[in-house]
């Protein structure tokens, strides 16, 4: 699963520039004022790799109208969808990345309902309601939590606790509890209408990324709502 957080004001200028103003920008350098400061804290996609990927999404759509901006081309769902993706990319903050499997344990335990599947990861309400979940309580609680759930989870399984038996144990703890301090501090800064939230996962289709619910084909839309 890949979240960024995405500074909207500067996405929405990015997705209303006709194409040829925003390939010159990447061409000469300006695309990178655009870019906002990024939290120290998170990896975030790194300039030169988003400004290769923007052209080569040129390179792949020459019959694209030149002075029209993205949600103007009549071009496919997906295609508006890739460079929608590249240029909220552009616009993030931080970036916070996990295993699906691990989210059970870092999400579930917060929210007054279960989680069917994986899929339901891809639900920008899932993340809004997370999100004022952790409000309530402090980083330092929550990742301890985590950790008390993962360890309850094991017992009830069977599987030992001792680290003399299983070596894994102790990497797997600091594992759980430096990620979801990072979550609760990831999700601290979803806290202005400037701010949204791009969710996404490794080989998803390009439609099917949203940005504070929206898919990202659809116009540019966007709120948090």
């Amino acid at each position: 699963m890949i979240l960024n957080l995405i500074h909207l004001p500067n996405f929405q200028k990015l997705v209303s520039m006709s194409l040829k103003e925003l390939f010159e920008k990447v061409q000469d350098g300006s695309l990178r004022t655009y870019r906002p400061k990024s939290d120290s804290r998170f990896h975030r996609d790194f300039e030169v790799d988003l400004e290769g990927d923007i052209m080569e999404w040129y390179d792949n759509n020459p019959d694209t109208i030149l002075s029209e901006s993205i949600y103007s081309q009549g071009i496919s769902h997906s295609d508006k969808a890739e460079i929608s993706i590249l240029l909220a990319k552009w616009c993030s903050f931080s970036e916070w990345r996990c295993w699906e499997a691990r989210l059970f344990l870092y999400v579930e335990p917060s929210l007054n309902y279960s989680i069917s599947n994986t899929n339901d990861f891809l639900n920008f309400s899932l993340w809004n309601n997370f999100h004022s979940c952790l409000s309530k309580t402090d980083k330092k609680s929550y990742s301890e939590s985590v950790v008390l759930d993962w360890m309850k989870r094991r017992e009830e399984l069977g599987e030992t606790m001792e680290p003399s038996e299983d070596p894994r144990i102790l990497p797997t703890m600091n594992s759980h509890s430096n990620s979801s301090e990072l979550l609760h501090i990831f999700l601290n800064n979803f806290d202005s209408e400037d701010v949204g939230l791009l969710i996404g996962r490794e080989y998803l289709e390009y439609e099917s990324w949203t940005l504070n619910g929206n898919f990202l084909y659809e116009g540019g839309t966007v709120n948090n709502d």
